[in-house]
């Protein structure tokens, strides 16, 4: 599978010139193929809204096997990534967003006893 920087056709620079340690991880994950990608590195590329529709795709599967697939922070750390995504990302492309409101359905119990909000998501 390719990278982000191959898939987008886009070079981010080099991740030794980032001004913050963060910048530095995501241009050198944009790097890497998106299929090696872990669930923190999912996680933070999701959160700094990078690539979305290619990674929130294979999030997608890691959450239909775990909804509450962590990466390096706390459980369901992955989900709440994705519940943050700006809804106009939802709204462009609705098969996602159908598929990630199925999951969530499924799993209401499990995502209620991890304390993560579905509020601002589901409406």
């Amino acid at each position: 599978m390719y990278s982000l920087q191959q898939l987008e056709n886009r070079k981010w620079g080099d991740p030794d010139n980032a001004p913050t340690a963060l910048t530095k991880r995501c241009i050198q994950l944009t790097k890497i193929p998106i299929a090696d990608f872990t669930n923190e590195d999912l996680r933070v590329m999701i959160s700094q809204d990078f690539g979305l529709i290619y990674l929130i795709p294979l999030a997608i599967e890691k959450l239909k096997e775990n909804i509450l697939a962590e990466g390096d922070l706390y459980r369901g750390d992955l989900l709440s990534s994705i519940l943050k995504v700006d809804k106009r990302f939802w709204e462009e492309n609705k098969q996602l967003s159908n598929n990630i409101k199925n999951i969530i359905k499924d799993n209401e119990d499990e995502i209620a006893e991890a304390n993560i909000s579905l509020r601002d998501f589901m409406q």
